[in-house]
């Protein structure tokens, strides 16, 4: 039986959440839940459970801060999170177990079911610090605004508010999400070093997206992305398996 203790600031969270586990999974047993970060703290060095539900998004202390606060760390990590979609890139690209809220019964059956195979193959993601250290780099990293030089100044913006970047030669032409366009006397190659790799991807030789504001993929031949504004952008043949696995397109 695995043991689980469920940590979110929202009670009827908690309360839906192992409602759900109570429901639809078998050998799970919810053995305390924790509304108060501070409190999840002790009870979780305490308690020594076997899987932890972390809410990432709570007040005074967030799911990073009492991760990093706790002595007890042997147990394995399913995230829950709502609405944060540069978060849920980073636990994409770092393997890490995740529920998007409102909870889905056959996600949270699959992520269980991750659990367990896990834990028969002795091949458990346990060593917390060492999920941590790469939500927290994930994390730092989507939180730095992009440096953009622009003649005599230079614009830092927000990596979210970029739609997408288009190669001009030794140029790179940035077009927000506003309708703004800037171009920059860098080339496209130091332009993707800049932004975070959970959320933007080099699709063709000339063109970089943010792959939250794609709309519609288009098979047809090597392939395009329709974004949020309606641009419609090609898909080398180089880059159409990592465009597809990135957006899990089978």
């Amino acid at each position: 039986m695995i043991k689980a203790v469920i940590v979110d600031d929202e009670q009827l969270a908690i309360e839906s959440l192992q409602w759900e586990i109570e429901n639809f999974t078998k050998d799970v047993k919810v053995i305390e839940t924790f509304s108060n970060p501070k409190d999840a703290v002790s009870g979780i060095n305490y308690l020594k459970p076997d899987l932890v539900f972390l809410d990432i998004e709570m007040p005074e202390i967030d799911g990073f801060q009492l991760l990093q606060l706790l002595d007890y760390k042997n147990f394995d990590l399913i995230i829950t999170t709502a609405y944060n979609q540069y978060a849920i890139q980073a636990f994409k690209a770092n393997a890490i177990d995740y529920l998007l809220k409102p909870v889905d019964p056959d996600d949270l059956v699959q992520a269980i079911e991750k659990v367990k195979i896990r834990q028969q193959n002795n091949s458990s993601t346990k060593n917390i610090e060492t999920v941590l250290d790469k939500l927290v780099k994930s994390t730092i990293e989507r939180q730095k605004k992009v440096p953009l030089s622009l003649n005599n100044k230079v614009l830092l913006v927000e990596p979210a508010d970029i739609l997408y970047c288009k190669s001009d030669g030794s140029y790179t032409t940035v077009f927000m999400k506003n309708g703004d366009d800037h171009l920059v006397s860098k080339s496209i190659k130091h332009i993707e070093e800049l932004l975070p790799k959970e959320v933007f991807v080099r699709i063709h030789k000339s063109y970089i997206i943010n792959l939250n504001e794609v709309q519609e993929v288009i098979r047809q031949g090597s392939g395009e992305v329709v974004l949020s504004n309606k641009k419609i952008i090609p898909i080398s043949r180089s880059h159409r398996k990592q465009i597809f696995e990135a957006l899990n397109i089978s």
